[in-house]
C-alpha cells in the first residue's frame, strides 16, 4: 500500500509505502461500527419532557364526578389537556455505544486503507504546513486538484508548524486540522481527502499496531 508523497509546495514527487497495520483489507462492517459509535457518542441526549406527575397544577378535581354532563376527569394535567404531560415522551439518556479498542484500532488503519487504495492519502512534511496566511495554506493543499474536502492529520496542535495550519484554516470550509490522536473513522471517510505529515503518520501506525 503507498501513498503519494507531497514537497514542501504541495507537488506529488513520488510514492511512499506506508506501514504495514495499514494494509489489512478493509471490512465494511467494522467501519460502519466505528461510524455510527461516533455518531451516536455526539448525541446529547439531554431532551426531556415532564409527566403528568411533574407538571404544576392540576391538584383538584377540576369537577364532580357525576351530574355535569361532562366526562369524568380527575385533573387538568392529565395527558388529555392542552398544557398536561407528555405520554411517553423523550428523557434524559446516553446513547453511547460501547466498541472494544483492537476493533476501534483495526476501523482507524481501515479507513486509512480505505483512502490509500482510492489515492486520496498524501504524506507531507510538517515544516510544509508552518503557513501563517489562509490563502497559503488553500494553495498548498489545493495544488493542480478539484474542490475536495482536506483532512489534515498533524502530530500535535500544540505544535509550532500545526498551530500556524491550524489557525490558517479556521477560514476554510472544505479543510480541518487535527492532531493524529483526534482522528476518527468518521472525520477520515467524510473528507475526500487525507494528507498526513510524517509524524503523524509513524505515531498513527504505532498506535494501530499496539
Amino acid at each position: 500500500m503507498t501513498a503519494v508523497q507531497l514537497d514542501k509546495a504541495g507537488k506529488a514527487v513520488g510514492k511512499l509505502e506506508l506501514p504495514e497495520v495499514f494494509s489489512r483489507p478493509p471490512k465494511s462492517s467494522v467501519l460502519h461500527q466505528a461510524v455510527v459509535r461516533h455518531l451516536a457518542n455526539r448525541r446529547a441526549g439531554t431532551a426531556d419532557t415532564k409527566r403528568r406527575d411533574e407538571v404544576s397544577g392540576g391538584g383538584r378535581k377540576p369537577w364532580r364526578q357525576k351530574g355535569t354532563g361532562r366526562a369524568r376527569q380527575g385533573s387538568i394535567r392529565s395527558p388529555l389537556w392542552r398544557k398536561g404531560g407528555v405520554v411517553f415522551g423523550p428523557h434524559p439518556r446516553s446513547f453511547a455505544k460501547q466498541m472494544n479498542k483492537s476493533a476501534r484500532r483495526s476501523a482507524l488503519a481501515m479507513a486509512i486503507a480505505v483512502k490509500a487504495q482510492a489515492g486520496a492519502l498524501s504524506i507531507i512534511d510538517a515544516a510544509a504546513l508552518d503557513v501563517a496566511k489562509t490563502k497559503e495554506l488553500e494553495a498548498l493543499l489545493w495544488l493542480d486538484r478539484q474542490a475536495d474536502t482536506v483532512l489534515v492529520a498533524v502530530h500535535a496542535e500544540k505544535d509550532q508548524h500545526a498551530h500556524k495550519a491550524r489557525l490558517a484554516a479556521r477560514n476554510l470550509r472544505r479543510a480541518k486540522v487535527q492532531s493524529y490522536d483526534h482522528l476518527s473513522v468518521h472525520s477520515i471517510l467524510r473528507h475526500e481527502r487525507l494528507v498526513m505529515s510524517q509524524a503523524a503518520l509513524d505515531a498513527l501506525a504505532e498506535v494501530c499496531g499496539g
